[in-house]
């Protein structure tokens, strides 16, 4: 409310009554909830749910931060925080480990995906009611506190405590990065946040001195960030004076373009291939649209999320903040990748799952754009606006080798908790192995190792199944020697041996000749 006596000076003449009669509205209604609601109510949980409501009838990436949540949001964008590393989500109210953050305190510790944190300080937050908000008030502190975590863990009959100490926990947006053949480096970014160019020059640089010539930058699962940073990240890779993107929105603020410069450009030349998946959205669209229009790389996996709208935030003065949606943007080619959105936002959100639904995921045949919504590279192949990146090479999403008996072999940590007890007990291997990548290439999972894992297994209460065994014994082998490759020489020795089985990398090697040629010559007509 404030905030709009603020704007009264601005608007015009003509609409003055309309204002006034409008608030003096919203006024009369919270007033008369405070004194006649059959509960006690504050002002300030009205108007949070009042503007909550009035940005959800605009689109599905405008919203509201309560201030509780702010601080946690711009953390994540920043680069750190202070906590006990973990990423987590509230399941059937309970509070759900999804993974223990790599070298931090929890992981440390021996925490384990699948664990449900149920005691926080001799305080039960199980069944509950607790909320996100909550759980970073419990968990998040300053560095150097201690709090007791109680876990359940599916198998173990007791509630486990760890006394953790909250230490710094980066917010990497590179994750890895290393020399995957001799002469074609991979870097695998996670999201586009106040640090990501500085992560991602430094990590080109490292490639560079390696002898990298070409790229696999893998964009998969991104869901983008800052529209600066997917800016700068593009004039990498792109020429001077080349648009990158651009934006049209309402007002004269909201209409801009970017191009490329003469001062950004360590990787204009060389094969790349970007990879992306359905969860590569904003940021992670803006560089692949960029390097897609001006033919520059070659884009490899399945059709991208598709939002293509530019946010800015407000800042209220009680620290909670409102971003709304000011601009959609358009690739170089004229292309805006924002998906249809007049639908419910549960609707909006849920597209992706139809996308399962119906078969996209796996078959390309049941994409479907409208002629209306073909576009041009800057060497007239065609490329597709409305609903997401199509790829020039589409890679269904693999799902073989899945079975029950892998998932809650998965879900109960075995192959992490086996891992720690195979690397604390065959510490000779280190020895065996030059490095990480040497791990990943000559490393055998034995049938020995393998009965031994499933025995462990049942130890951990997880039932043994023949039959989805040898569905899934490529998957199990294979996570088997990634986890003890983690445990003896981290990502080195974790990161190489999952591309070893990873389908669009082994494609995107295959094709980086093809990306070469597109780069020089504007063409590429390779078909499966």
């Amino acid at each position: 409310m404030v905030s709009g006596y603020k704007l009264k000076s601005s608007i015009p003449y003509f609409k003055q009554t309309d204002y006034d009669d409008s608030l003096n509205k919203f006024q009369q209604a919270l007033r008369f909830v405070e004194y006649t609601y059959i509960e006690s109510v504050t002002f300030e949980s009205m108007v949070d749910d009042a503007i909550k409501g009035m940005l959800e009838g605009l689109d599905p990436h405008s919203f509201y931060i309560p201030k509780q949540e702010k601080k946690g949001m711009d953390e994540q964008m920043a680069g750190s925080f202070e906590g006990i590393g973990v990423e987590f989500n509230i399941l059937e109210d309970t509070i759900y480990v999804v993974a223990p953050i790599s070298g931090g305190p929890s992981e440390k510790l021996g925490i384990l995906a699948g664990d449900r944190i149920v005691e926080v300080d001799s305080q039960n937050v199980a069944g509950i009611g607790i909320t996100n908000s909550d759980v970073m008030v419990k968990l998040k502190g300053k560095k150097g506190t201690k709090v007791r975590v109680g876990i359940s863990r599916r198998g173990v009959n007791r509630i486990l405590y760890f006394d953790i100490i909250r230490d710094k926990i980066p917010f990497y947006s590179v994750d890895y990065s290393y020399m995957i053949e001799p002469k074609t480096g991979y870097l695998k970014l996670s999201r586009f946040a106040e640090t990501t160019y500085q992560e991602f020059t430094e990590h080109m640089a490292k490639l560079k001195q390696s002898g990298m010539e070409n790229l696999i930058l893998d964009l998969r699962s991104n869901p983008g960030g800052y529209m600066n940073m997917a800016q700068l990240l593009s004039d990498e890779f792109l020429s001077e004076g080349k648009l990158i993107v651009y934006t049209e929105g309402r007002t004269n603020e909201s209409k801009s373009k970017y191009t490329s410069t003469s001062n950004i450009s360590s990787f204009e030349k060389g094969g790349l291939v970007i990879l992306i998946d359905q969860g590569s959205a904003s940021a992670s669209e803006i560089v692949s649209g960029a390097v897609q229009d001006w033919d520059r790389g070659l884009i490899i996996g399945t059709r991208s999320f598709g939002k293509g709208l530019v946010q800015t935030q407000h800042n209220f003065q009680d620290g909670s903040a409102m971003r709304l949606v000011i601009s959609k943007y358009f690739t170089p080619s004229g292309r805006c990748i924002q998906k249809p959105y007049n639908k419910t936002s549960k609707k909006y959100n849920e597209e992706i799952l139809e996308r399962f639904e119906t078969g996209e995921v796996y078959d390309e045949s049941k994409i479907k754009f409208p002629d209306s919504l073909k576009f041009k590279t800057n060497s007239g192949r065609t490329v597709y606006g409305g609903g997401g990146i199509l790829p020039d090479v589409f890679m269904p999403l693999d799902t073989t080798g899945r079975s029950n008996y892998y998932t809650d072999l998965f879900i109960n940590g075995v192959f992490r908790q086996y891992a720690l007890k195979y690397a604390d007990t065959h510490a000779e291997i280190k020895n065996q192995f030059s490095n990480g990548f040497d791990y990943a290439r000559r490393f055998q999972v034995t049938d020995e190792l393998l009965k031994d894992f499933i025995a462990y297994g049942e130890e951990k209460k997880v039932k043994f199944n023949e039959k989805e065994y040898q569905t899934s014994l490529k998957l199990i082998k294979m996570l088997i020697k990634a986890n003890i490759g983690q445990r003896l020489w981290n990502d080195e020795g974790f990161f190489p041996v999952l591309h070893q089985n990873d389908q669009n990398i082994s494609m995107a090697l295959k094709l980086m000749p093809d990306a070469v040629k597109l780069y020089e010559t504007g063409k590429f007509t390779w078909k499966k």
